[in-house]
């Protein structure tokens, strides 16, 4: 018989488990011997769901939609779907498997719901379409003046293009210098540590994709059209409806690592890869560190790799002290954001419901899936309310709030180091002072959650990322795939996509990579977060 080839996949994220999947399915475990090592006990990555006292919580809130067909259907076949229900359906908001004595919901029939998108900007007590829309709520919320003033501004952007070498300009000239400096200038500023014009413009062109005024006239325009639209004609900016499973993201992918083990994968959990060996100029082998601290060395005929670059290359340093120096000093300049979500239990929300969607609970809550905090006044970034996304979410979903606050800062930094009770207080204070809930009394529990590396960035070494990636590409057997393991913004659809494309490299013997890294660089993959 012939020898299974040994594929090591690092990371149990969405990019390492849809790689895992690729590789044994249909067949493929007669031909590979896949491991896959993931350095905590919990898969997803950032897509994993989080329990806490009967709730759950999304972390970053993660939209199940893809313009990538593959993508679709590849979700389709992990979680069976289930019908849209209506936002005033209420069995909906009283699931029978909820009730006290009710069946187990993690036994309930594994589904993916239809929702509907809702998301505002909170901007100088105003709230205001997201993405920012030309409605008369706009209008009146903007006020004559400065309506007046955003219109002109936005015109002289029309013929007096900048030079697009970094995201500031990038951004004036799609909305104009008066709603950047609104909506964009300090919300980009919160979210990244750095002014927008220290961020290459690299970043709009991956994540705002064709937004821009126009576009969204033109959205407009084309919605009052009787000819229903296909997905793929929408801006995915704009998409309104998605899929979401009904346990949370963390769902699919305990679900795929599941399948992965039923068809032969070695799934290793608190497994941190430490160092990476080399032969001739390929990859040999991974070295990790278990629970126990104990090295364990595995030997590979491929490596795809969704840990991040600047960890990769340590490991790879770690094992071969002649590695190029000036890779190595550019792998360790790569920027990260880190990410603290408070997850906090309310009695109610303050904010009244002024859409025309009708919503679930008693007493009834805003739609919102998402709520953007762009006023500057303000350290929170957004607002994720977890009813709004699936009802399962919520343990008492008629009677409870569960919503995710969710803070951009610096692993180490002072509100990193915080503790649990001085976050919370801290967020509550927010929360208050914003005039979404009446004070502290309103909430009923809390959890803080910390991230690291949830957002690779685009300054410091960045720019010397085509370096950096022909040379991790001179190992012929080591694929980079996913978000951290491309140093990519990418969405958990272009993160699978990446390891599907490696995956069929690998089936064919193709040695060119290209593929790989251009997942999410052609204009149809980009999208506004």
């Amino acid at each position: 018989m012939e020898r299974k080839q040994s594929v090591i996949v690092i990371g149990g994220g969405p990019a390492g488990l849809t790689a895992a999947w690729e590789l044994v399915k249909d067949g493929g475990d007669e031909r590979y011997d896949v491991t896959v090592l993931e350095a905590t006990d919990a898969f997803g990555g950032i897509s994993r769901t989080v329990r806490h006292n009967g709730n759950r919580m999304d972390i970053g809130g993660h939209r199940f939609f893809s313009k990538d067909d593959r993508i679709m259907d590849w979700w389709k076949e992990v979680l069976p779907l289930q019908g849209a229900p209506s936002y005033d359906d209420k069995k909906l908001g009283r699931h029978h498997d909820l009730e006290p004595g009710g069946p187990d919901p993690e036994k309930t029939d594994r589904v993916m719901l239809k929702r509907h998108r809702v998301s505002r900007i909170y901007w100088n007590h105003h709230f205001f379409d997201y993405p920012i829309s030309l409605t008369l709520n706009t209008l009146r919320a903007m006020g004559f003046k400065l309506t007046m003033q955003a219109g002109f501004s936005y015109l002289k952007s029309v013929v007096h293009k900048l030079p697009e070498d970094n995201l500031e300009n990038f951004y004036i000239n799609r909305f104009g210098r008066k709603l950047y400096s609104m909506f964009f200038e300090g919300y980009t500023e919160k979210l990244w540590g750095r002014h927008p014009r220290e961020i290459s413009a690299d970043w709009g062109a991956q994540r705002v994709k064709g937004l821009s005024i126009m576009g969204v006239l033109k959205n407009a325009f084309q919605k009052l059209l009787p000819k229903k639209r296909d997905a793929h004609q929408v801006e995915t900016s704009l998409i309104e409806e998605f899929w979401y499973p009904k346990l949370g993201p963390g769902q699919l992918w305990e679900t795929v690592e599941r399948r992965n083990v039923e068809h032969g994968v070695h799934v290793i959990t608190d497994a941190r890869v430490i160092g990476l060996t080399q032969s001739d100029g390929h990859m040999t082998g991974v070295i990790y560190r278990n629970a126990d601290g104990k090295e364990v060395t595995l030997k590979a005929d491929q490596i795809i790799s969704s840990m991040p670059i600047k960890d990769l290359v340590e490991a790879i340093a770690h094992e071969e002290p002649s590695t190029d120096k000036e890779m190595v000093r550019v792998a360790q300049g790569l920027p990260y954001r880190d990410f603290v979500t408070v997850g906090l239990l309310v009695r109610h929300l303050r904010i009244r419901n002024t859409t025309s969607i009708k919503t679930l609970g008693d007493p009834p809550i805003v739609p919102d899936c998402w709520i953007y905090v762009q006023d500057p006044g303000y350290k929170m970034g957004r607002i994720q309310i977890f009813n709004n996304w699936s009802p399962y979410m919520v343990k008492n979903v008629d009677g409870t709030v569960w919503i995710g606050l969710e803070y951009f800062c610096k692993e180490g930094d002072d509100f990193w180091n915080m503790s649990d009770q001085e976050t919370t207080d801290f967020a509550i204070k927010e929360l208050t002072r914003m005039g979404i809930i009446n004070g502290p009394a309103d909430v009923l529990d809390s959890h803080r959650e910390r991230v690291v590396k949830a957002y690779p960035a685009y300054f410091d070494t960045y720019a010397q990322m085509p370096e950096l990636v022909k040379w991790l590409d001179s190992f012929g057997n080591l694929y980079c795939v996913g978000r951290n393991g491309q140093h990519h913004y990418n969405n958990q659809d272009h993160s699978m996509a990446t390891s599907m494309e490696a995956v069929a490299n690998i089936k064919s013997g193709r040695t060119d990579k290209t593929n790989v890294w251009n997942v999410n660089t052609e204009k149809s993959y980009h999208e506004e977060k």
